[in-house]
Formats: structure tokens, C-alpha cells, sequence
């Protein structure tokens, strides 16, 4: 009798100990989805994680200027389910990215294609876009 008591107990206090931050996941609000960019750059690391795989792309800037844009794509399960692997992208890689710039500013931005240097694309959301 007394576990059945101590078991809802224990949940309330799991959840509150657990910081709010494993429930929290971002939507595309950071993004401008109002408009797609297009960069060309080279790869200088491909991050194939959770909760979302990166690319880190150097891009030179109307000004001659080196710029690193982080790229933010998928989940590992949806970019396998669309052909994806940890080899898909190298350091040194020439792509082309297209995607939602970050409102602020900041050289981040939310993938909506990838473009390899033979023409072949890859999705990198996994999904249908969401706008």
C-alpha cells in the first residue's frame, strides 16, 4: 500500500527536479521563413547529432570577408531516412545551402536543401517544410 503512495510521489518530484530545458525544443521562430537565402561556401565540419545535425560553412561575403554560418538540419532519424550518413559531408566539401536566415543577424541558418558539388541534393529537414 505504501508504494502504490510513494510511486506518484516520486514522478511529481522526477519532474521537478528535471530542469525545464529536456522539455524545451525551439521552433522555427528564430528564423525569418519569409525569406530563403542561397550560400556557397566549404565545409569546415559536418556534426551528424542530436537533436540536430550541423554544418559549419565558410562563406566569403561580398567584401572579400570570411564568414562561418552554422546550418542547422534535421534529427539523425530524419536525415537517415533521407539517404543522410556521418560521411555525407566533409571537411573541404564545396556545397551550396539554401534556408531561412536567422532574424537577428547572427550567420545562422535553418537548411531547407543542400546542394553537393555534382548536383545532387539532399533534404535536410526530413519532412515537409515548415512555414
Amino acid at each position: 500500500m505504501k508504494t502504490k503512495k510513494l510511486i506518484p510521489m516520486g514522478m511529481i518530484l522526477a519532474f521537478l527536479v528535471v530542469p525545464a530545458q529536456a522539455f524545451a525544443h525551439h521552433g522555427v521562430s528564430a528564423y525569418d521563413v519569409t525569406k530563403q537565402i542561397t550560400l556557397k561556401g566549404v565545409v569546415t565540419s559536418f556534426e551528424f547529432i542530436n537533436p540536430h545535425s550541423e554544418i559549419r560553412l565558410d562563406v566569403t561575403d561580398e567584401s572579400g570577408h570570411k564568414v562561418t554560418w552554422l546550418c542547422e538540419a534535421g534529427s539523425l532519424n530524419f536525415l537517415v531516412r533521407r539517404g543522410w550518413s556521418r560521411n555525407s559531408l566533409k571537411a573541404g566539401d564545396e556545397i551550396t545551402v539554401m534556408g531561412n536566415a536567422a532574424k537577428n543577424g547572427v550567420p545562422n541558418l535553418r537548411l531547407t536543401k543542400v546542394v553537393l558539388p555534382d548536383g545532387k541534393e539532399l533534404d535536410p529537414l526530413g519532412g515537409p517544410n515548415i512555414r
